[in-house]
């Protein structure tokens, strides 16, 4: 997994990390939607709170372009200082010495089968992995990433970021030039775009039935999360495509053409174009299931408070 330490990307780990069919060989942070020292402490410490502390957390030193706005970041600060995560001394979450760039390569080097990637920030890590360690891409099974509109409007919006012109995703407009270079490789590309996650607000209905389960440490930590950015027009983003892991069958995949805008007004456009390279976007959800999904993860995967 390699995610950018904001709101929904801790709580996709929370998710990921309940799933007993999936074998998470590490955790990259990279830090985009976050600062990255919290993010990664934050990440450390959940995996401590759920018993995960033998999966290895690395730190990625590469930078995008385009810089998140502080305000989106400045709530890893939060989340790494809630109390439920900090009722220990230490962790014992290893951080591993090379940076998390270096890391994704060495473990798909070194995989014994191929590995899919769970990619819920921007491409600029595997971009790097690529261009320094070609043969990897033979050990990646498929990418799921959450990035990019296709049918939609963007979420980078014109008067946060002046010269856009609102077609991007954050998370592909961080860096386009990295998702134009994955967009060159072969990799099976399984994209939860903007078109499908607007359709999960995280709604007051929603994080109200979470508060009904918040004498389960995990519930009750998912819930604070979501109490962050409740008076924010928020939706499940990163935590739509991890329930992708839990239940393929619950999602409709479509066959699109696609083109990556690098540069100019456009930058981060994922664009559909005919002819263009053909990825699978997740196209439709079982919204009812999604949610039960998550509030039962997060249930009977948790211990009492």
């Amino acid at each position: 997994m390699d995610h950018d330490g904001a709101v929904d990307d801790f709580l996709a780990t929370i998710l990921l990390m309940t799933m007993e069919h999936i074998e998470p060989l590490g955790i990259i942070v990279t830090p985009a939607d976050c600062y990255i020292e919290p993010a990664v402490s934050a990440t450390r410490k959940i995996l401590d709170l759920m018993g995960k502390s033998h999966i290895p957390v690395a730190e990625s030193t590469l930078r995008g372009i385009n810089p998140f706005p502080n305000l989106y970041r400045r709530d890893s600060f939060v989340i790494d200082n809630f109390p439920i995560l900090n009722q220990r001394e230490t962790y014992s979450t290893p951080l591993v010495v090379e940076p998390g760039q270096d890391f994704m390569i060495r473990v798909l080097k070194e995989a014994p089968a191929p590995v899919t990637l769970l990619m819920t920030g921007p491409l600029t890590n595997l971009a790097y992995a690529l261009d320094k360690a070609p043969e990897i891409e033979a050990k990646i099974e498929r990418l799921i990433w959450m990035g990019g509109a296709l049918n939609v409007p963007g979420n980078v919006e014109k008067n946060w970021e002046p010269g856009q012109d609102g077609t991007a995703e954050w998370n592909a407009y961080w860096d386009a030039i990295s998702v134009a270079r994955v967009w060159e490789s072969a990799i099976a590309i399984i994209m939860c775009s903007l078109d499908i996650t607007n359709n999960v607000p995280v709604n007051p209905e929603f994080v109200q039935k979470l508060g009904k389960q918040r004498q389960y440490d995990i519930s009750d930590l998912a819930g604070q999360c979501y109490a962050l950015v409740i008076p924010q027009d928020y939706y499940a983003w990163d935590v739509l495509a991890t329930s992708y892991l839990g239940n393929p069958e619950a999602f409709q995949l479509r066959e699109m053409e696609t083109e990556i805008i690098a540069t100019g007004r456009s930058q981060g456009r994922t664009k559909v174009v005919s002819g263009g390279r053909k990825i699978l976007a997740m196209d439709k959800v079982d919204k009812n299931w999604f949610y039960s999904y998550i509030l039962q993860q997060w249930k009977s995967h948790s211990h009492p408070l």
